[in-house]
């Protein structure tokens, strides 16, 4: 019996870090459903991208407010969290404070965690004021409606359970060590816990080791549940967003790809030389499909953005057409990409590994035409973006599917297209008359 709690420990610890596996595993395979396109180029600025933008926070300050109490959080939850290496260890061993024999660096460490949980504490009660009493506008567009805004807070209430079940079995524990119970050394510094633990005074050591052990053990069993909650949140971007940051784009921002069989189709037209009854190379022939019309037409730094997505709507705040009325939500192309890849994993785990085609797409069941044709292309949504995810790559590739695959551009579009065919520019008219404007 002298051995339970720590054989508990362990089975708890094998299963959540288990589940975690399991979740990453089904992540993973999802991601690579996409397209393979290779991201090997300029090692070393992506590495420059990702400690400076997914550690270092970088573009989180551009919103000042916002940004400073979300690096409150992060470098709380980072530093806090090198405390929960002591709780496994102590967990595992039966032991209790193993890292107390650090002495004065202990209490140093101790009383850090302690104020920036209390820290973590006041910016998660201001992000709630944000999300539900003061009601941000890009927090309550429609589609933050539902599970989108549960999920948010569900977070928020998460992270303020943990850090007062972080101080209070500090508070017992100081508590404890006043008393001189056994086991309870004196270690730590706690300048936010003391204050709580007159609260405890009248409480017999008994029942003040039941309170110090039932908020260890929530505090633990609360940070597994965290951890694998992570998979079926927003929250996600808490992992993805060191590899998001290393694979973004570097090319510059107003620069598209261009597809390779029709790059060479264009360079044949224009060389006299060529044979245009000549066959094709066998490596350069046409792609399967132009565009994208599902999750699986895309790339797998594409899908990666998908799940990488906050939802802090920063991009949406930013896009000039959802600020004039339009229904594009660049949040929401990325949050439809995810629920649709999703689905087409579940789909795969419900027929062993395969995808059973279901009648639906990411175009039109997710995404409609309008939101595509919305777009301005001006690249705010990316530029805005604290994680560099790319909403206007999916766009793109959508847009193309629908152009050279449906024929289904707009009136206006087609009408242009054959202008600048015809005319050599946008407009109807003749290119003999481009100059009559001047004898006016």
């Amino acid at each position: 019996m002298q051995y339970l709690p720590n054989i508990i420990f362990a089975i708890a610890l094998v299963f959540g870090i288990g589940f975690f596996s399991k979740n990453v595993k089904k992540l993973s395979r999802n991601i690579k459903l996409g397209r393979d396109v290779t991201v090997d180029d300029n090692k070393a600025q992506r590495w420059k991208n990702m400690a400076k933008i997914a550690l270092g926070q970088t573009k989180m300050v551009v919103r000042p407010i916002a940004g400073l109490l979300h690096i409150i959080v992060y470098i709380g939850f980072v530093i806090i969290n090198i405390e929960v290496l002591e709780i496994i260890i102590d967990g595992l061993l039966g032991t209790h404070r193993i890292f107390a024999f650090l002495g004065s660096l202990y209490d140093v460490l101790i009383g850090s965690f302690e104020i920036l949980a209390f820290l973590v504490i006041v910016a998660v009660v201001v992000f709630w004021i944000r999300r539900n009493a003061i009601r941000l506008q890009r927090f309550i567009k429609p589609e933050m409606e539902g599970w989108p805004k549960k999920d948010g807070n569900l977070i928020l209430y998460i992270e303020v359970v943990l850090m007062f079940l972080f101080l209070t079995m500090n508070a017992a524990d100081f508590q404890l060590q006043q008393l001189g119970a056994a086991h309870y050394q004196q270690a730590g510094a706690f300048p936010i816990s003391q204050y709580i633990a007159p609260l405890f005074e009248g409480m017999n050591i008994d029942s003040l080791v039941l309170l110090e052990r039932s908020a260890w053990w929530l505090h633990i069993l609360g940070i597994l549940f965290f951890l694998n909650y992570l998979y079926y949140s927003k929250h996600l971007h808490i992992l993805l967003a060191f590899p998001n940051t290393y694979y973004g784009r570097l090319r510059p921002q107003g620069q598209f790809n261009n597809l390779e069989a029709v790059t060479n189709e264009v360079k044949l037209m224009l060389d006299p030389s060529a044979d245009p009854f000549a066959a094709p190379a066998e490596d350069v022939g046409e792609p399967e499909k132009f565009g994208a019309s599902d999750v699986m037409d895309l790339n797998w730094v594409q899908l990666l953005n998908a799940y990488t997505c906050t939802e802090c709507g920063r991009c949406t705040s930013e896009c000039p057409a959802n600020q004039t009325g339009k229904k594009l939500s660049p949040r929401k192309i990325m949050m439809d990409t995810r629920d649709r890849l999703e689905e087409v994993g579940k789909n795969m785990d419900a027929n062993k590994g395969v995808f059973v085609p279901d009648g639906k797409q990411l175009l039109d069941d997710y995404i409609t035409k309008e939101e595509l044709w919305a777009c301005t292309t001006c690249n705010a949504c990316v530029q805005a973006c604290p994680v560099s995810i790319d909403p206007l790559s999916i766009i793109v590739e959508m847009r193309r599917y629908l152009v050279m695959e449906q024929s289904a551009a707009p009136t206006e579009l087609n009408n242009m297209m054959s202008n600048i065919e015809n005319n050599g520019a946008p407009w109807p008219y003749n290119q003999m008359d481009r100059l009559n404007w001047v004898n006016e």
